[in-house]
């Protein structure tokens, strides 16, 4: 195939993967949107109310960004991991598999529709805030550059998990174990400097923690971590899930009876 039949196949994949998940917007979008609401009240009225102020920020304006990360995360996750096990179990990537489609367009297809599913549920969990929050954002570049690069992460993730997965239990047992636990040790609701000295350094280790500090940078500008660093790490996790999950669509990990 040359490029621009790739480009074609490319936007057919990305199409489908989009009118799935807008399809079913009442499942898909609105959740996120009712459930970061209920975190803004019980989080940031009632509780937030008898927390003192963090980085300088009220309790409810500081935790706006990890909130809406959260959302991003996990649908970019979901999007991916319940529409690759869905393709594998009704065998229609067996189809594009046999067919003159180079394996890269597969995969950045279906990360393509993760990536667009979290950016519009970003988009309505940010408007959702500003009813909370008076939102204002220190670097548009950077959180533009973060909410996109962690949507990829996710979404790969997501496509990994989907080609690992031999029943529909299956796609729940890492955002269940894994991913739910990472995101709230992430700091998405405290500063880690809240933490004692080693349990800040037990938090390093959470890739999420890189991700929700820069993407407080670039909306509140205040980080409890090198923002250059978080960029790297992120990067580099992108990098090595990429390749991963190519080398698994290439074996055929999971598609092989």
């Amino acid at each position: 195939m040359n490029f621009s039949q790739q480009m074609v196949a490319l936007k057919t994949i990305f199409i489908k993967e989009y009118l799935r998940f807008i399809r079913i917007w009442i499942q898909t979008i609105l959740p996120p949107a009712i459930t970061i609401a209920l975190y803004f009240i019980i989080f940031g009225q009632v509780i937030g109310s008898q927390i003192s102020d963090i980085n300088g920020y009220k309790y409810m304006d500081y935790i706006v960004p990890g909130l809406i990360l959260m959302a991003v995360i996990t649908n970019s996750y979901a999007n991916v991991v319940s529409s690759f096990f869905s393709a594998k179990f009704h065998h229609s990537v067996e189809e594009m598999l046999v067919s003159p489609l180079p394996n890269n367009i597969i995969l950045l297809g279906f990360v393509a529709g993760g990536v667009a599913r979290g950016l519009i549920v970003g988009f309505v969990a940010t408007v959702v805030s500003m009813y909370f929050s008076d939102l204002q954002v220190h670097s548009y570049l950077v959180t533009f550059s973060v909410v996109i690069l962690t949507s990829v992460l996710f979404s790969l993730a997501g496509f990994i998990n989907a080609a690992y997965a031999r029943s529909f239990d299956d796609i729940t047992i890492i955002p269940t174990f894994v991913l739910t636990p990472l995101i709230y040790l992430g700091g998405v609701f405290y500063s880690i400097k809240m933490l004692p000295e080693i349990w800040q350094q037990v938090s390093l280790a959470n890739p999420i923690l890189y991700m929700v500090n820069a993407f407080h940078y670039g909306i509140l500008g205040v980080s409890d971590i090198e923002v250059a660093n978080a960029f790297i790490i992120i990067i580099a996790f992108i990098v090595v899930l990429y390749y991963f999950a190519l080398r698994l669509l290439r074996l055929g990990v999971g598609l092989k009876p």
